[in-house]
């Protein structure tokens, strides 16, 4: 049916690859275009922020979506609208309402992301799965340059492990047999981020069913290729990982912009390979051309040479179809020209109502102020500046007229004015109606989310043994992984010889090794399959072994998965666990604890710090309830340190956001986590000893901290307060003393200075003498809590 030598009868069949499918995929195409060209306009005009879309891309993406089916998933970037267009997953009006920041109307962000950033949804209003089997499934985008390719792989990942696991997973909604397609696309000049390259030898490595779509413009904004690739060719760079006989690698397909039919028989055929065989493959589109430039920000014309700007005129991708389907005598001139002339109209009376759309809400609440603004009684001066500039608002936003509003209300304060009283209701429901839009579903707020777990605590008995730290860990996971098929882990040795701690020793032996499994040092990926396995509905454990380590592992972490549920408008989640071990050890890349750095670029997860393996797994038992995604860091030195096994290790959970009041006191409260508690405690002891009083707080979770303000009323008690942990001057410690100070208004119950006890600013040198003079130690404990009781009390406690 595709053989180009017939292709004048096969169009014409009412086949696969039918005239008036041929016809449909174009007038897409014409869509598309005329979607970006007035994009732009709409930017240019001011009635848009930033515009970035995809012409030049249309014909290979009206191909591709042929190849694409119910199940599979995409995981793109921003120049994918015309396959959106192509499956029916947009609508032109969906396209202006994000261009607009539209909350109300974008269906892909709710107003939260720039145009182009694309999601389908994956779960449903409830927090629950939808069927995936039953969708074309798109993974929420993000703008990072070549992020995509990470959670891509995650993605392809779990169809290999649906297949592996079939028995074991028959009945869930996510998969039929494994046979879904990843489809990955990207732009050649990302092609030069490690992660692109990391992704292609995963993927290589493990045979997932990922088609990497390489839309090749021979620019990277300005930049052109020669300075991006070697041999300014992607395809040529990777030969070296073309599929042999008996050997692992990649499939790698080279296709022209506008050949329609040999990318619509590549994709066909190619795609159709991979469900059977889940070798993963590169699709390197060439002469793909850039009508407009890179985005709205500028002009293409200043870097490309006439010449260039004329060649991309010849070979845009949309006249060479149209010359095929003319010379094959499937549309003519004047029907090509017709259908042209219908997008142009269509795709402005769609803009039309998109901008109707987005500035309704808006133009009823400046009606609203504007009747409020009236009862302010004209003073010829300020309030009716104020007035004045309501007025001349020509397309308002809300924030305008909320800046306007706030303003009027700093001119009444301290009066009488009886327009206070609504002008401050205005104000309050504006606050509350953008607090809807815009700060909701940063973490679950369904009835599986982990702050909604009920709490059972750990039951022990004259039986419950003593175990080593590693050995309560082993048990635990042995059990889940015995209860929940879905669960499934992965990282550097966490599979032959069960994690460098032993958490998993064994288990690889009992459950297989497609559902705990070794992978490269790749610690970016790692977290890519996590999030793309989690987001298919399966319970991923993914470890970076250490957690200094985790800065390899940290950009789809921040960029990702801690903002999927967010930036998609609550429409998807990636309940993934992210397991390391951390602080105290020896060695500056083996003793490091930079939870500062972790706490403000994770917010969206949650941030665990168990003291020992018992609470950790207490962690693990809730998370593995909840559809939240959590960072957990168990202590380093903690693996050979004796613990009582509870007698319900496999159902006993832990809070989040309660710490746990370890020693009570009331001369001082010492507030830390994870390995400074051993250290806490041995301070404490020494400050007991001479009449000194610490209640001691274990906060447990970093993320989220102390959610009944127990610590505030620790402090009420006290009315002093240390915060103590290893991370920099400034870390950590500086994030609880305004949880606590400012958050919980612990500030007005001191009597003393709030002090921080941390490590120095430098990382941690090897040996024993480096961690002891960097690191807090029992005797830093004592002699920084004298010093604060000796200033209150110097009689009493004398230097």
């Amino acid at each position: 049916m595709l053989n180009p030598s017939t292709v004048k009868e096969s169009a014409l069949t009412e086949g696969e690859l039918s005239r008036a499918s041929i016809i449909k995929d174009f007038e897409i195409c014409c869509i598309s275009r005329e979607v970006s060209l007035l994009a732009r306009k709409e930017v240019l005009t001011g009635k848009a922020k930033f515009g970035i879309t995809g012409d030049g891309k249309e014909v290979p993406q009206v191909a591709m979506a042929r190849a694409f089916q119910k199940g599979d998933w995409r995981s793109g970037y921003y120049r994918d609208q015309t396959f959106m267009l192509a499956l029916g997953l947009a609508k032109v009006e969906d396209l202006f309402a994000q261009l607009y920041a539209d909350p109300d109307n974008d269906p892909f962000s709710g107003g939260r992301q720039m145009n182009s950033h694309f999601a389908t949804p994956t779960i449903g209003p409830d927090g629950q799965w939808l069927p995936h089997t039953e969708a074309y499934n798109v993974s929420s985008d993000i703008s990072s340059t070549a992020g995509q390719m990470a959670r891509g792989l995650g993605l392809a990942l779990a169809s290999k492990h649906y297949r592996a696991n079939a028995a074991l997973l028959k009945d869930a909604p996510f998969s039929r047999n494994g046979q879904e397609v990843a489809f990955c696309t990207i732009g050649d000049a990302s092609t030069s981020e490690g992660v692109f390259w990391e992704t292609i030898n995963a993927a290589a490595v493990q045979q997932v069913p990922l088609a990497i779509s390489v839309w090749d413009d021979g620019y990277g904004i300005s930049v052109p290729i020669e300075y991006q690739t070697a041999k300014a060719s992607i395809s040529k760079a990777l030969q070296g990982f073309q599929a042999s006989e008996g050997e692992n690698g990649i499939d790698i397909y080279v296709l022209k912009a506008g050949q329609y039919l040999e990318l619509v028989e590549a994709y066909t055929k190619g795609i159709a390979q991979m469900r059977k065989t889940h070798r993963p493959a590169l699709f390197h589109i060439r002469e793909v051309t850039q009508p407009q430039g890179h985005s709205t920000s500028g002009s293409h014309e200043r870097y490309k040479s006439k010449e260039r700007l004329q060649w991309e005129k010849d070979n845009d991708c949309i006249l060479l179809m149209e010359q095929w389907m003319a010379k094959e005598g499937i549309l003519t001139q004047e029907e090509a020209k017709a259908i042209r002339k219908k997008a142009k109209t269509e795709v402005k009376a769609a803009r039309d109502r998109a901008w109707k759309a987005v500035n309704a809400p808006a133009k009823t609440a400046v009606a609203e102020l504007k009747a409020v603004f009236a009862q302010v009684p004209a003073d010829g001066g300020a309030c009716d500046a104020l007035k004045q500039e309501l007025d001349r608002l020509l397309h308002p936003v809300t924030a305008e007229a909320l800046q306007l509003a706030r303003r009027m209300k700093h001119q009444l304060l301290g009066s009488s004015s009886p327009a206070l009283a609504p002008l401050e209701a205005w104000i309050k429901k504006t606050y509350s109606h953008a607090g809807q839009q815009y700060h909701r579903h940063l973490y679950s707020e369904s009835e599986g989310a982990a702050l909604r777990v009920p709490v059972t605590p750990a039951n022990y008995s004259e039986q419950s043994p003593l175990k080593n730290g590693y050995e309560i860990l082993n048990a635990f996971f042995d059990a889940k992984m015995q209860a929940c098929p879905e669960l499934c882990a992965f990282g550097e040795d966490v599979g032959h010889i069960g994690d460098v701690n032993q958490g998993f020793a064994g288990l690889q032996q009992k459950y297989g090794k497609e559902r705990i499994f070794d992978t490269g040092i790749r610690e970016w990926t790692i977290m890519g399959q996590a999030i793309g396995m989690a987001m298919r509905g399966l319970r991923p454990i993914a470890e970076i072994q250490y957690l200094d380590y985790l800065i390899y592992g940290l950009e789809p972490l921040t960029d990702d998965l801690a903002t999927l549920r967010w930036r998609s408008n609550g429409q998807q989640k990636a309940p993934a666990i992210i397991r390391t071990r951390g602080h105290r050890l020896e060695g500056i890349w083996h003793a490091g604890s930079p939870m500062g750095m972790i706490l403000n670029a994770l917010r969206g997860m949650y941030v665990l710090v168990p003291r020992n393996m018992v609470q950790a797994a207490g962690f693990y038992n809730t998370l593995l309830q909840s559809d939240d995604p959590a960072l957990v860091v168990e202590c380093l030195n903690g693996y050979r340190l004796k613990e009582r096994l509870p007698d319900n290790l496999s159902s006993y959970t832990l809070p989040l956001g309660v710490p746990e009041v370890l020693q009570a006191g009331t001369d001082v409260t010492l507030v830390t986590y994870g390995s400074c508690v051993r250290i806490a405690e041995e301070g404490a002891r020494m400050l007991k000893a001479i009449g000194i009083s610490v209640e001691l707080i274990d906060v447990q979770s970093l993320l989220p901290f102390d959610l009944e303000h127990s610590i505030a009323e620790s402090l009420k008690k006290t009315n002093r307060i240390v915060f103590m942990d290893e991370d920099v001057p400034g870390g950590a410690t500086a994030f609880m003393m305004r949880q606590v100070l400012e958050e919980q208004g612990g500030y007005a119950y001191l009597d003393s200075p709030p002090l921080t006890l941390t490590a120095k600013a430098h990382r941690p040198p090897y040996g024993s003498n480096g961690d002891y003079f960097t690191k807090p130690s029992p005797e830093d404990v004592f002699e920084s809590i004298y010093q604060l009781m000796h200033e209150a009390a110097p009689g009493r406690y004398p230097m």
